[in-house]
């Protein structure tokens, strides 16, 4: 893995949760056959740095989705 493409990535990605498993889907996609967003930078490139060059570059973002909580007076119980 190389070192200065995961601090690219942490720089676009802030939550370390998120981009594990951003990184470790896009792996698993690129191991089933899926074609990377960019060309390899040599011809041995492991697919963790692909992934990880594709979310540092922007070409891969997460989305989130909050629910949102109903205020604790709608909740009240008798």
């Amino acid at each position: 893995m190389n070192i200065e493409l995961l601090e690219q990535a942490k720089a676009r990605v802030q939550s370390i949760p998120v981009l594990i498993n951003m990184v470790s889907k896009r792996v698993h996609q690129l191991n089933s056959g899926f074609r990377p967003y960019l060309k390899s930078s040599s011809p041995n490139e492991d697919k963790l740095d692909t992934a990880l060059r594709e979310i540092a570059e922007g070409l891969i973002i997460a989305e989130i989705e909050f629910t949102p909580i109903a205020p604790e007076e709608d909740n009240v119980t008798l």
